[in-house]
């Protein structure tokens, strides 16, 4: 199990109701590749190992369930998502709109110590392309991103944002894995995105930013799989 998966298996690490716990724990594992796509999610085994009883872990498959993370199959139970590289295009290419819009719409009330924060998590993120760490490097992506679009004041656009990264989880954890490459230029991409809300750049630049960034990576992945090429912009 991974540093990750463990921490949040541990009732001390996870504050909340047990079904909380249990949501964090196998939410963990699904993301950092512990239960990979088409893994059976045996409700009792999981129960066990996190010390809980079956109820609060049933509650917690239905909430990934809902999230698009667990599918139930016939005659099979839970198993995890995978996402197909045609879902895949088609969920970045709407998140892409709809984090560009929510990044831009943040923008002016973004100050100098939400820039500071994201600035330490990219100097992060750019440590760890000596020794990379695919799985680390995304959680950090995602920090990052966070303090950039959570000011956004349109509540609608906010939870379109967070239903896209939730739908991506578990993929998202390897995404750069396959394209290590595209991590390098992701980091000055967001230093760019950075100065640009800086400067008082307008939202309209910041968008189009956002959404280039994003499209970049889908780019950088779909065509390592040959799978094509999409513009998110």
């Amino acid at each position: 199990m991974t540093e990750t998966a463990r921490a949040a298996a541990t009732p001390a690490a996870t504050s909340g109701s047990k079904s909380e716990q249990a949501y964090a724990a196998v939410k963990a594992r699904i993301v950092d590749g512990t239960y990979s796509p088409g893994y059976r999610l045996v409700l009792a085994k999981i129960a066990e190992d996190l010390g809980v009883s079956v109820v609060p872990v049933r509650e917690a498959i239905r909430r990934l369930e809902a999230e698009g993370l667990v599918t139930f199959e016939r005659n099979v139970g839970a198993t995890v998502s995978g996402i197909d590289p045609t879902e895949y295009l088609y969920t970045m290419q709407t998140l892409s709109i709809v984090e560009g819009a929510a990044t831009a719409l943040s923008a002016p009330l973004i100050g100098a110590a939400d820039v500071a924060r994201a600035r330490a998590v990219n100097a992060e993120m750019r440590e760890c392309l000596q020794h990379f760490d695919p799985v680390r490097f995304t959680a950090l992506n995602h920090d990052f991103h966070g303090v950039l679009f959570e000011h956004c004041p349109n509540p609608h656009i906010l939870d379109l944002v967070h239903r896209g990264w939730n739908r991506l989880a578990s993929l998202r954890s390897s995404t750069f894995r396959f394209v290590p490459g595209r991590a390098h230029e992701s980091v000055d991409e967001h230093e760019a995105l950075l100065q640009l809300i800086e400067s008082g750049a307008s939202p309209d630049d910041i968008e189009k930013a956002a959404r280039r960034h994003r499209s970049a990576t889908l780019d950088a992945y779909l065509a390592q799989t040959n799978t094509g090429s999409l513009s998110a912009h």
